[in-house]
């Protein structure tokens, strides 16, 4: 736990972001970045087809440019640098597989490479200048959420609120603000800040809304503040900022917690499960339990996973979901998926979310708080599951660190194997288009210019001939 408190961590951050120079950051960190790029751009490509995503990219259509710079990669039409990020980040938030951090709760990734990457193909920056970008971005939304607390996250959906700093900071990087000016930008994104978890109730639509707006509310800011548009110089720990209105328990001494010396982004997990991250846990243990013992679903009396309270808060309100993205919030859905496919993937969700057996499995789960698993979060977000089966055995697992920790992370090839994956699925890219992808992006430190990922529709039908 941080303890030394900046004197405006506000300012020191913004600082940090807009002075942060390619090679002050180790290669671990510039590795990271990429195999997180490569990730994202996966995810990203997943939400070809998306109801909620193609509404967003109707309304981008609409209001914005027909031609521009920057890519919109479900569809590969250019635009501007505002509409791309907007709909590449609400594109990469529905397949549920994008980055997440734990210790801030927090999905890096879905906010601060869209902006990112629309704003250096407009200017034709380097791939060293998004690296840098996207590293900024991550530090910086990473602390912003840990600083916002428990609390926060109860009500609040960080992606959206620490997401806007976040996306700041990465579009104020790429635009050269000097510390001054990239104060302003975090100003305001952060009285922009919004998204609230009501959504899941209703099976409602705004998750995507969130991160498309976070990511184009923070590009915004960095492009107003560039212009003489002034913020707020302590919108994260003032009086009337935003811990006072969003938060009870924020601790300021994280803003700047080891700033420069500490990565938070080599933390970031990759995620495995088509669902939301407080499911992996529990369904990693539950799967450790069926592969051990070679249970099918109808061996399975009960489970219970014992959880930490935020995946109570978040999970507890979906009890009966109507809709393939409301499932990847029932912890007894993804448990069902697990007892009977032994997986929880895209297809499995597409396919069998309403299947009787995993209905019937699904009633079969309760969610407990275990004081032990809670006290670890979030810093670490521990798998305790316990099975008694229809023969009257009970069976215990507990996972220290879920599929794609970092201490249990995916190697290149898994995360390339996984971007090709969810490209193919969804349509959007072939395995050869993304395996091109990955070439450059894990090269993407001697690139001069970001450029185009995908070809054109059309360009892309030619080349095939």
């Amino acid at each position: 736990m941080p303890t030394n408190i900046d004197a405006n961590p506000t300012a020191t951050l913004a600082r940090f972001a807009s002075e942060l120079r390619f090679e002050q950051i180790p290669a671990p960190v510039v590795r990271r970045a990429e195999d997180l790029l490569q990730d994202w751009i996966g995810s990203a490509l997943a939400g070809k087809g998306a109801r909620p995503v193609e509404a967003i990219e109707r309304f981008a259509l609409q209001m914005g440019p027909a031609d521009g710079a920057s890519e919109v990669l479900i569809s590969r039409r250019r635009t501007s640098p505002l509409f791309a990020a907007m709909v590449n980040a609400a594109a990469s938030h529905f397949a549920e597989q994008d980055d997440v951090h734990n210790g801030s709760v927090f999905h890096p990734g879905a906010v601060v490479f869209p902006p990112a990457l629309a704003i250096a193909q407009s200017l034709g920056s380097s791939g060293r200048d998004l690296i840098t970008a996207a590293v900024a971005g991550y530090e910086v939304g990473i602390r912003v959420g840990e600083f916002l607390g428990r609390s926060h996250y109860k009500v609040f959906h960080t992606t959206g609120t620490a997401g806007t700093v976040a996306a700041a900071a990465a579009a104020g990087r790429l635009l050269r603000l000097s510390p001054g000016v990239m104060q302003h930008a975090l100003g305001s994104a952060g009285t922009q800040a919004a998204g609230l978890w009501e959504f899941l109730r209703d099976a409602a639509d705004s998750k995507q809304l969130h991160t498309a707006k976070a990511a184009a509310d923070g590009l915004l800011a960095a492009y107003l503040a560039q212009d003489g548009f002034t913020g707020a110089k302590r919108i994260l720990e003032g009086a009337q900022g935003m811990a006072a209105g969003m938060s009870t328990d924020a601790d300021p001494a994280w803003l700047t917690d080891r700033l420069g010396t500490r990565w938070a982004l080599t933390e970031t997990s990759f995620k495995w499960h088509a669902a939301c991250r407080h499911t992996h846990p529990a369904a990693d243990a539950l799967l450790k339990i069926v592969v051990d013992h070679d249970l099918a679903a109808a061996d399975i009396a009960s489970v219970t996973a014992h959880v930490h309270q935020a995946a109570i808060d978040v999970l507890g309100p979906v009890t009966d979901p109507t809709t393939v993205h409301q499932a990847k919030f029932s912890m007894g859905t993804v448990l069902g998926m697990i007892g009977v496919f032994r997986n929880a993937g895209l297809a499995e969700f597409q396919q069998h979310f309403r299947d009787p057996r995993v209905i019937a499995l699904r009633e079969r789960v309760r969610m407990v708080k275990d004081d032990g698993v809670d006290a670890a979060y979030p810093q670490r977000w521990i798998g305790k599951v316990t099975v008694t089966t229809t023969a009257g055995r009970a069976l215990t697992a507990r996972v220290e660190e879920p599929r794609g920790d970092p201490g249990n992370t995916l190697s290149r090839g898994e995360i390339e194997d996984k971007a090709v994956r969810l490209a193919e699925w969804s349509g959007a890219a072939t395995a050869a288009e993304m395996r091109g992808i990955a070439q450059r992006v894990f090269s993407l430190a001697e690139s001069t210019t970001v450029g185009i990922l995908l070809r054109a529709d059309s360009q892309a039908r030619e080349a095939a001939e």
